[in-house]
């Protein structure tokens, strides 16, 4: 059964909450045990590895909405983020600089569950801020 387009849309702002406070003991409560990302199975666990790197490496990241899209079984979001990673951000060294960027990701859900994950992270915006001087 598919939930419908508010329902997806209230389902995935409490995934967004859940990540946001990094309450990964609840992260099963809106992800499937056998999520894919980015056509890879990365499992419930592989998936929580990825999220708790990402808050290691950028330990001020929110998650913040700014366009969702849901069209049931499928919801697609625009994410911003502005941030100060501790040390370097898809290779690039960024050193607490601040940067704001943004991620592209569409969702499947299944039987209420984030089931898979297709993003795609602008990652030549991060470059044209580290290519300019540092802010005073």
């Amino acid at each position: 059964m598919s939930a419908g387009p508010e329902s997806l849309e209230n389902i995935y702002e409490g995934y967004l909450d859940c990540l946001n406070r990094k309450d990964w003991q609840n992260l099963s409560q809106f992800v499937a045990v056998d999520v894919r990302h980015n056509g890879r199975p990365f499992g419930l666990s592989g998936y929580r590895e990825m999220l708790e790197g990402d808050f290691r490496a950028i330990p001020d990241l929110r998650f913040h909405a700014e366009l969702v899209v849901a069209n049931p079984p499928m919801l697609g979001c625009r994410l911003v983020f502005d941030c100060t990673p501790v040390g370097e951000l898809f290779g690039r060294p960024v050193n607490r600089r601040r940067v704001r960027f943004d991620e592209h990701v569409f969702y499947h859900f299944e039987n209420g569950l984030i089931a898979e994950v297709w993003s795609i992270i602008d990652q030549a915006a991060i470059g044209r801020q580290l290519s300019g001087p540092e802010p005073a």
